[in-house]
């Protein structure tokens, strides 16, 4: 599909003059070490569009990282934090009680996949939301060990470093939490497998993980994505999880689901693992939470959540009300009709344009994900399926240059995320699509 109707503006060459120095001031400010896929300076958004400081338009098909589901500076929300702004901006949630605080934890502990009572605390970010939910585990079971899977992605703090499995990250960093198992992780392609193959060889190794790692009676949790996030959007297949909901419930350890990136909408119901029938224990909540103000939350049965003692979690701005009306306004969006839906609709659409681009580029070796979550895996050789990863970012660059943002993922870096607001148009998912599509063909062919 060739659009008519351009979103795009490009007026620079990319980055621009006052992109190039901004960006040289951060260089100059801000430790090395924080990462950044572009070279742009952001100024302004709206929707599914971004506007640098020279006046470049662009499509977002990164959201943020999965952030902004909602769209960019939402009118809704906007106002919301206007007006809350006006009236409270903090108080903590350690010192008293706002009722923000209180309605966003009813609308979560009622829209979770968890049956009976549930309760929720509110922290700042995914890897602290994490953190508290392996406290609430321990807290619950009395024991200690925690099973992650490979590929896995939970965070940048030392507990949540500890469960990622990516090795760039980790490095220079250790030693690392105690009591960390990893398992492997059933993804298909890059194991060479049928789907049905990849569980049957992963679930042969988790118990052998049981006998030969830690046992059973030690585990406290396992954590495990819906969709692997960083890990290349990996859906996990629903035998696998049905195993894993299996052994926790007859072994008395908890089923944590990490929906940081893979929950709000992005999949096509507000939390992937509705889609696998799977009920978890705990379920953390973060990213497109807030549209953008940071907050996460970690929900999980009432009966679990009261074991941590009095005064054992919390944090400052956990919860802050800015954030939580935020998060109201984006419960309230993605509860009306068809808004959820969209991600179907937007999956769809990529998934269709992407088997064109396989059948004339095999060396997009494949396509996955759920709903509007979804990651094309670019190999050396569709035989070998050899990662390549500087093809990825040669993409990457392509695509920022004609207008288009676009993020890596995987494992092997060997993957191209697109995660772009469901309120995108029409018009603008097939022209950012069209760039995309340009980038590949320039690349691969």
């Amino acid at each position: 599909m060739t659009t008519t109707t351009r979103s795009i503006d490009i007026r620079t060459e990319i980055p621009g003059p006052r992109s190039r120095a901004i960006v040289a001031r951060r260089e100059a400010a801000v430790p090395n070490g924080l990462y950044k896929a572009h070279q742009i300076a952001v100024e302004s958004a709206s929707g599914a569009l971004v506007t640098d400081a020279d006046g470049n338009t662009f499509i977002d098909f990164i959201g943020g990282i999965g952030v902004l589901n909602a769209g960019h500076c939402p009118p809704e929300v906007v106002a919301a934090i206007q007006a809350q702004a006006a009236r409270l901006i903090h108080f903590s949630a350690l010192v008293g009680t706002y009722e923000s605080y209180v309605e966003l934890c009813e609308r979560i502990n009622a829209a979770v996949p968890i049956a009976g009572p549930c309760k929720t605390i509110l922290s700042n970010s995914g890897a602290e939301g994490v953190e508290n939910a392996i406290k609430f585990a321990r807290a619950a079971t009395g024991r200690q060990a925690i099973v992650a899977f490979e590929g896995g992605y939970h965070g940048r703090t030392l507990m949540t470093l500890s469960l990622t499995s990516k090795t760039s990250f980790k490095k220079t960093f250790g030693p690392f939490a105690p009591e960390i198992y990893r398992a492997p992780f059933p993804a298909a392609y890059r194991m060479g497998l049928s789907e049905a193959e990849a569980v049957e060889r992963c679930w042969d190794a988790f118990e052998r993980l049981l006998v030969a790692g830690v046992g059973p009676e030690a585990i406290a949790a396992v954590i495990i994505e819906p969709v692997q996030g960083e890990g290349g959007f990996l859906p996990v297949p629903q035998e696998f999880l049905r195993r894993l909901r299996e052994f926790c419930t007859r072994n008395g350890c908890l089923l944590i689901a990490d929906e940081v990136q893979c929950g709000f909408g992005r999949t096509g119901t507000l939390f992937a693992i509705e889609q696998l029938g799977v009920e978890p224990d705990i379920l953390v909540s973060a990213k497109s939470i807030a549209a953008g103000m940071p907050l996460a939350a970690t929900t999980g049965r009432a009966a679990i959540m009261d074991k941590a003692h009095v005064g054992g979690v919390g944090g400052t701005y956990g919860g802050n009300p800015l954030a939580c009306v935020a998060a109201i306004e984006v419960i309230r969006w993605m509860q009306q009709p068809g808004a959820l839906g969209r991600a179907h609709q937007v999956g769809q659409a990529v998934r269709e344009r992407a088997a064109e681009w396989q059948r004339t580029m095999p060396r997009i070796g494949d396509v996955r994900g759920l709903g509007a979550m979804i990651a094309l895996e670019l190999v050396k050789s569709p035989d070998t399926r050899e990662p390549a990863p500087d093809e990825v970012l040669a993409v990457v660059k392509h695509c920022a240059e004609h207008g288009l943002l676009t993020m890596r993922a995987g494992l092997y870096a060997n993957c191209l995320r697109l995660l772009m607001p469901l309120t995108i148009s029409d018009e603008q998912l097939h022209e950012g699509l069209d760039v995309l599509e340009d980038a590949l063909r320039a690349v691969l062919i």
